[in-house]
């Protein structure tokens, strides 16, 4: 059986798996498509739930990375093959919302209210707080960073791991922050330094193996090791404010089997599936009735110190930034 680190960092790559009764060849009743680009064990988690809520529903999991999938759901505009989209960055989700259809879950008016997309094309499920990930085995005699800018010194060059800002739409609006932060100097210095992986769980294994003493990821991944025991790996809460990144759950437009997705979106938003993922794998809920601190040990979002970042933006400036962001690497690669 798997543990959950090795659930944690199992391949991303596109596979089509049924998750609960049913198949791609029957035509019942409660079928639904998934479309998902979390881990095996969130997936899992989130099923089990929801299948307790509505037991007729047939779920079954494509899964690959958010900026993969997009472009599957772009190419089959005319034919969708998906029902429902689980879960991207907001900073992601604009840039394909002509492919979404609009949805009023009755769950909604629990959901913080800057986490429900424009016209209910999306809605907040989780919010992920993007920081550094830091493994103090591996980092010699030189201190831990405090802040973004400790990670543009010299001394940090080829020794953080992140993600691709092209593949990750958490890591992209990590890039977008800072980059607005901290200028095209600022991200230059970084670009210098970085190691790019794949996905996320290239990131956090690198740093958990102790191939690079640093990484730029999410706060619930990295905390999978802290939760189990790993000696040596710690979170920083960068002190000019963590990147805060939503994902949101999204209806796809066309879809073959729009009422069961409809359920399986409201299970996505409801307060039990939501505390059984937190309590799961340390994803922060979107809703605004459960308390974090009493269910894990993390703080409060509230005592997080954030990086003011405009998702709406950062939605319509992707390309532009991910230009600017492969602009700087290019220039510190020749």
């Amino acid at each position: 059986m798997l543990d959950r680190r090795s659930l944690l960092i199992a391949s991303a790559g596109i596979c089509s798996t049924v998750l609960s009764r049913g198949s791609f060849a029957q035509q019942v009743a409660g079928r639904v498509v998934l479309y998902t680009s979390n881990n095996t064990e969130v997936v899992r988690t989130a099923i089990e739930v929801a299948n307790k809520t509505y037991p007729d529903l047939r779920i079954l999991q494509v899964t690959g990375g958010t900026g993969v999938l997009m472009k599957r759901i772009e190419a089959e505009a005319s034919n969708p093959g998906g029902d429902i989209f689980w879960s991207g960055g907001f900073g992601t989700l604009g840039a394909y919302e002509k492919y979404f259809e609009p949805y009023e879950s009755p769950q909604a008016a629990s959901i913080q209210r800057h986490l429900l997309g424009p016209g209910n094309l999306w809605s907040g499920t989780n919010v992920h707080v993007m920081l550094i990930m830091a493994n103090s085995t591996r980092s010699g005699r030189d201190p831990m960073p405090e802040t973004w800018t400790d990670l543009f010194d010299p001394r940090w060059k080829g020794r953080i791991a992140m993600t691709d800002p092209s593949n990750s739409s958490f890591t992209y609006i990590t890039i977008y922050g800072l980059l607005k932060k901290f200028g095209r100097d600022g991200l230059k210095k970084l670009a210098t330094n970085v190691v790019l992986t794949g996905t996320t769980g290239q990131t956090n294994k690198g740093v958990a193996d102790g191939e690079y003493p640093l990484g730029i990821t999410s706060e619930a991944s990295a905390y999978e090791y802290i939760a189990a025991d790993q000696p040596g790996i710690s979170l920083i809460y960068p002190s000019e404010g963590a990147v805060l990144s939503p994902e949101g759950a999204v209806l796809l437009k066309g879809a073959k089997n729009p009422e069961a997705a409809r359920r399986l979106y409201d299970a996505f938003l409801s307060k039990e599936l939501q505390q059984a993922i937190l309590k799961a794998t340390y994803r922060r809920p979107s809703r605004s009735d459960i308390q974090v601190s009493s269910l894990v040990k993390l703080p409060e979002i509230a005592d997080v110190p954030l990086l003011d970042v405009d998702q709406a933006a950062a939605s319509l400036e992707r390309e532009d930034v991910l230009k600017v962001w492969k602009d700087a690497l290019a220039e510190v690669r020749r």
